[in-house]
């Protein structure tokens, strides 16, 4: 098949979707696929040659690093030739109309919100994960977990605030403490502030004037993952972090984290995982594959704490992990996915 597999574009995880890009596009090509790598902000304005072309003669593919920061994206708005306000770049949907399928490998917001999907339903472009809707919904942490919790899903109380000058005092003295703030529709950790003491919350709410925030109580606990593939629960990952907890450095350097696939947990409480993310993901009308986050309590309560539509596909991923626990293979899950995307839309 002639594929397209669209990564980068312009949100705090573009290095992480970039990443992801490289990898699948590399195994789509050693599956026989005809495979490019496109990025959707900076798209093909360097491109030489006619858009018919990039099947053949695909554009170089570099192993993208991640960093042990979010990226800078006022530079990379500022590195784009083409200075338009459009999010999708030169030649960028050219030839994602002339792919049999496109490989969403994007992240974050412009990519796992819906906005693509939809412009692809329009166009009827075929692509992999969810649709729009779906997308959109499991973005927004609140939406998510108010129908999580109206579905009889536990997850940790919460409130969600809006933040202004006059009001940062009254806000930050409220909360019990710990609990955590966070980006509603953030990713990767980024946006997440876990707040042992007050100048600690303030400064986490201050960061985020002029915007809405989650403030979410603080559960001690073990941390797990637990994906879901056309229509089953794959077996649940314990994320142990060496240092600190599941953030955006942990999350991607190599060594920083171990990973135990399946979880040592009993039978009842992996059952309450994998029931729990496929209640979510029907509940939210998802489709292909999709991830929800857990913690554990010592004394056995499971918390659901928010769903990905678009998991990552990176060097230490987890959703390949969970796949390769039931005999998937990297690049037996890429097929997957393309096959699900021509099922569903094709």
């Amino acid at each position: 098949m002639n594929v397209i597999v669209l990564a980068g574009g312009l949100s705090s995880e573009r290095n992480v979707s970039l990443s992801t890009g490289a990898k699948v596009c590399q195994a789509l090509a050693e599956l026989g696929h005809k495979a490019a790598l496109v990025d959707l902000f900076l798209g093909l304005e360097d491109y030489d040659r006619p858009y018919d072309c990039i099947f053949d003669s695909p554009p170089p593919l570099t192993p993208t690093g991640i960093g042990a920061q979010a990226p800078d994206l006022a530079a990379v708005k500022a590195g784009r030739p083409d200075q338009s306000r459009r999010v999708f770049g030169p030649g960028v949907l050219e030839v994602c109309q002339l792919a049999d399928v496109v490989f969403l490998g994007l992240h974050g917001a412009c990519g796992e919100d819906g906005r693509v999907q939809a412009t692809f339903d329009l166009l009827g472009i075929p692509y992999t994960g969810s649709g729009y809707l779906g997308s959109a919904i499991a973005m927004d942490k609140d939406f998510t977990k108010r129908l999580a919790k109206a579905d009889g899903v536990l997850t940790p109380n919460w409130r969600y605030v809006s933040v202004a000058a006059d009001t940062l005092d009254d806000l930050a003295a409220e909360p019990a403490l710990p609990c955590v703030v966070k980006v509603p529709t953030g990713g990767s950790s980024i946006g997440v502030t876990i707040c042992r003491d007050r100048e600690t919350l303030k400064k986490a709410l201050s960061d985020g004037l002029g915007q809405r925030l989650l403030v979410e109580d603080y559960i001690e606990g073990r941390e797990f993952s637990c994906g879901v593939l056309d229509g089953e629960a794959l077996p649940p990952i314990e994320i142990i972090p060496k240092v600190g907890f599941y953030d955006y450095q942990n999350k991607y350097q190599p060594g920083a984290t171990t990973e135990v696939c399946p979880a040592d947990i009993s039978f009842a409480a992996a059952h309450i995982m994998k029931d729990a993310a496929l209640r979510v993901h029907q509940l939210l009308g998802l489709s292909a594959y999709s991830r929800s986050d857990f913690l554990m309590t010592e004394a056995g309560d499971i918390y659901f704490l928010e769903v990905n539509t678009l998991p990552g596909m990176t060097p230490t991923s987890l959703i390949p992990q969970e796949a390769r626990a039931v005999g998937i293979s990297y690049q037996q899950l890429c097929q997957r996915l393309l096959e699900l995307a021509l099922r569903e839309r094709g």
